[in-house]
């Protein structure tokens, strides 16, 4: 189909992303080092490169889905793959707003490519990221945004497609050239804003595709420091939060409303973007646990990405302390494995959760400068905190990591490195909790009502995060009912822990479903003991 330069089309989309990845992997570098706000880490340009060839690949699998039939993709299927593809592929804090434009534009786009859509796309763009940005800066992306759609928006009812891009092109180089006087970082580094010349580069790459030329940004130092205005004027990031975490999450729009406040309280750099379901979360805190924590309470986090700062302000220098880590157990044959990884382990015997004094005694077992607590019960929460208080007041450094399940617990112990410093130490196990969804088959006690329907008593009840998802009539076909529905959301890795009671050969059956049934997922079974739930599942 050829192009038309009045109409965004699903090929000038796909140009448009194969431009601006083009563009920002010539720029990549350069970018990253005028990166100075929020964060001087040097990433900004390498972060929405990713973005971008997120949002591009999957544009491009639109594509493939049409490559047999007579035409190309729909602009609108077009638009929002795009979209799609930036927030599941969002990195870091400027990919995550280019997202939520985007998201914003698709919103429009996904109408019609003409002149006027484009010019109500990109303000709503522009509107879009403002809210999904907790404290809106001035002199950062949001306003180069804000200034490429009022350009947009100038321009006549007459205009075309072309002279609206070329505009908010314009509209956007001209703020981007006065970030410096807006924010004190940047003045005193004399560059421009990192996030918004990517997004300079992407309206550059958005005019190229319909037509235009675009001429280039300012990558680079500031020719000159504009002065600067006393309201915009923010101090530089040192002594900020140590932890950048990044999640997407599965959540309904209440309980994002919830996170926000959640995580606005523990930390700066918030922006939540996303919708219908789908979110992507970013935040810079010092307590990334206590971060996914609460996305796990909104919801279902995953792809959690976590990064620690500390190496800009020497943390990360530190000389390695003595270590160790303490776990719960329900059963004693995870007791076994967890020591054998080398953990001190706690026994929680069916209906004897251990108390907060059993938990401080294990921890003064370990004989431990530094000790990851790992309660692998949401129940035991409020335990484990007030027992890491008062190891704490004993001068040990306790950290807890709010493991939810044993197999959150294993997957955390499974990355454990004692060599590298505490604070990479606890990012990475708690990361690794996170990304592991578990789930239990328990025995119904009584007739009651439950997330899934009446149970009777003896039916067999399968517990996914700890909601029960599924009523069944023996333990085989019910754990097979719960293997497909987590699965089906995607997964890596499957691990099974057989109670006492119940055969090997339960856990042969099971690895032969998955392997049947999900060719790139692996499989491994271990035998847990006596312990309250003849089955605990989990999927990283």
């Amino acid at each position: 189909m050829p192009q038309s330069p009045d109409d965004l089309d699903a090929v000038a989309v796909r140009t448009w992303c194969s431009l601006a990845l083009e563009a920002l992997g010539r720029e990549r570098a350069a970018i990253d080092a005028i990166n100075v706000y929020p964060v001087a880490d040097g990433d900004t340009g390498t972060n929405l490169y990713l973005t971008v060839e997120s949002a591009a690949a999957a544009v491009e699998a639109v594509f493939a889905a049409h490559e047999t039939g007579p035409t190309v993709p729909a602009h609108a299927d077009a638009v929002r793959a795009m979209a799609h593809g930036a927030l599941i592929g969002a990195r870091g804090n400027s990919g995550t707003i280019l997202a939520q434009l985007l998201r914003g534009m698709a919103a429009v786009l996904s109408e019609a490519g003409d002149a006027h859509h484009l010019r109500t796309a990109l303000a709503e763009a522009a509107a879009a990221a403002r809210l999904a940005v907790a404290h809106p800066v001035e002199g950062t992306v949001l306003t180069v945004a804000t200034a490429a759609a009022e350009a947009a928006g100038a321009t006549g009812r007459d205009a075309g497609l072309q002279d609206v891009a070329e505009a908010a092109y314009e509209g956007a180089r001209a703020a981007l050239a006065a970030t410096p006087g807006q924010l004190a970082v940047l003045g005193r580094a004399r560059v421009v804003d990192a996030g918004g010349q990517g997004l300079v580069t992407v309206l550059g790459a958005l005019l190229e595709a319909v037509g235009g030329q675009a001429r280039g940004g300012a990558v680079g130092p500031a020719p000159e420091t504009l002065p600067l205005t006393g309201d915009c004027a923010e101090p530089g990031h040192d002594g900020g939060p140590a932890f950048e975490v990044i999640f997407l999450l599965e959540a309904p729009d209440d309980a994002v409303a919830r996170l926000r406040d959640r995580l606005d309280a523990l930390g700066d750099s918030l922006v939540v973007v996303g919708g219908d379901g789908l979110w992507n979360v970013h935040v810079h805190v010092d307590d990334a646990g206590a971060a996914v924590e609460a996305g796990v309470e909104a919801g279902r986090p995953y792809r959690i990405r976590i990064t620690h700062f500390a190496a800009d302000r020497g943390a990360a220098h530190r000389e390695p302390a003595q270590r160790a880590v303490v776990a719960v157990v329900p059963g004693d044959g995870l007791s076994g494995l967890c020591a054998e990884a080398g953990a001190t382990t706690v026994l929680a015997r069916p209906g004897e959760p251990p108390a907060s004094g059993e938990l401080v005694d294990a921890i003064r077992r370990a004989h431990a400068r530094e000790v990851v607590l790992l309660p692998n019960d949401a129940q035991l929460r409020h335990t484990a905190a007030a027992a890491a208080e008062q190891a704490r007041t004993e001068g040990i450094r306790v950290a807890l990591v709010p493991t939810r399940a044993a197999v959150q617990g294993i997957a955390a112990l499974a990355v454990h490195e004692p060599g590298r410093s505490f604070d990479e130490d606890v990012v990475a196990m708690t990361a690794a909790a996170g990304a592991t969804r578990y789930a239990e088959l328990a025995v119904a006690e009584r007739q009651s009502w439950t997330m899934a329907g009446i149970c009777q008593a003896g039916d067999i009840l399968g517990l996914i995060d700890g909601d029960v998802a599924v009523i069944g009539e023996d333990v085989p076909r019910t754990a097979r009912t719960v293997l497909d529905r987590m699965l089906s959301a995607g997964g890596e890795l499957v691990t099974l822990i057989l109670g006492e009671d119940v055969p090997d050969t339960l856990g042969d059956e099971l690895s032969e479903h998955v392997r049947e049934g999900y060719l790139a997922v692996d499989t491994v079974v271990y035998r847990g003991g006596r312990q309250a739930a003849p089955l605990l599942i989990g999927v990283e």
